[in-house]
């Protein structure tokens, strides 16, 4: 099978050919019907995270890897011990995937297991750069209804951290004075899934007009470019004098600074986006303001139950995405990278 792996960070990915594994047990082997490409892949592909200046969060490479953990595909083969899935249905495929042994594991918390334990797909093992995957248990598997195909495999991570970091920000149903920075990809899916999920049109902060303008397109009740004069003072009096809520799905120096700042007494920052650099918090303010600063990473097996219900039933509407095929990964990532994907893109294998 021809898989698109990283042998060296930051460096082009190689076209290899390897053998397609068979499955056994309760493991499931998928044809990559899509793949979508996540901000995370640039990571991945880099070799690290920015902790702000010129310091670095390093993410080994062990062997080459075949990233891809956004995996939508076709069941071709399974073990003799998966029973409750289909010959040739499509699913969508869990990938944060832990040891089971951990104390994370146990208590249902997989998605957190440690970056040398866990067996996350297209990270720590093959993903959706391949044309097969070997998926270790059919549970992780999960039906995406009518969704299309090259936005089904969005929701397993996009998705996914979009839906938890909502559910961690606990607004009121109805209430749009919610805050979501970033109208990117990931910030419409988490549109879509605030209206299905929480009755909610949000408010959508970027620094694009090009992606505001989509996202206001979308159903946003209000978009603002933060970089403009007098953004502060509008996302003020939009929220009745501060945020009860932020979502960030950018996670960068800038946009903390500015979004944290804009909660009321007693609101909550949930921070998910890697984009990465650093803050500094006045402590005094933390405390007599009582907000409260979070951060999740993607969502747990649970959560991807609860939203998969959801995309099953046909609860959240669809966005576009631009499907490309495997063999331009490279121009995909660099584009990612410098900014030039304005929503959700994804691969297929032909």
């Amino acid at each position: 099978m021809k898989t698109y792996q990283v042998v060296e960070n930051g460096k082009p990915l190689i076209a290899n050919e390897l053998e397609k594994p068979s499955p056994s047990g309760k493991e499931v082997l998928l044809k990559t019907t899509s793949c979508g490409i996540c901000h995370s892949d640039v990571h991945i592909h880099d070799g690290f995270f920015s902790l702000g200046g010129e310091s670095k969060l390093p993410i080994p490479l062990i062997e080459p890897l075949t990233m891809g953990h956004e995996i939508f595909g076709e069941v071709v083969e399974k073990g003799e011990g998966a029973k409750s899935i289909e010959i040739g249905k499509k699913y969508v495929a869990f990938p944060w995937i832990g040891c089971g042994d951990c104390d994370l594991c146990v208590s249902g918390n997989e998605h957190y297991c440690g970056p040398m334990t866990s067996k996350n797909l297209g990270i720590n093992t093959a993903g959706g750069y391949g044309e097969y995957v070997l998926v270790p248990d059919e549970k992780y598997l999960f039906d995406a209804g009518d969704t299309p195909d090259d936005l089904a495999g969005s929701y397993a991570c996009r998705g996914l951290t979009a839906y938890s970091a909502l559910k961690r920000a606990n607004p009121v149903k109805g209430d749009n004075s919610l805050i979501i920075v970033s109208a990117g990809g990931l910030g419409l899916l988490a549109l879509k899934i605030a209206k299905a999920a929480f009755d909610i049109n949000p408010i959508i902060v970027d620094i694009d007009d090009e992606k505001l303008e989509l996202a206001k397109a979308a159903g946003a009740s209000e978009v603002v470019n933060s970089t403009k004069v007098g953004a502060f003072e509008k996302l003020q009096q939009l929220t009745g004098g501060g945020a009860k809520y932020i979502v960030d799905y950018v996670g960068a120096e800038a946009s903390v600074n500015f979004g944290y700042n804009l909660l009321r007494r007693g609101g909550i920052y949930v921070v998910t986006g890697l984009f990465g650099g650093s803050i500094n918090l006045r402590l005094p303010l933390l405390t007599i303001g009582a907000r409260s600063l979070v951060g999740t990473y993607v969502g747990s097996y649970q959560e991807m139950k609860e939203l998969m219900e959801l995309v099953k039933e046909g609860k959240i509407d669809p966005i576009p995405v631009e499907s490309k095929p495997a063999e331009e990964i490279n121009g995909i990532l660099d584009d990612l990278k410098n900014g030039k994907v304005p929503g959700l893109i994804s691969i297929t294998h032909n």
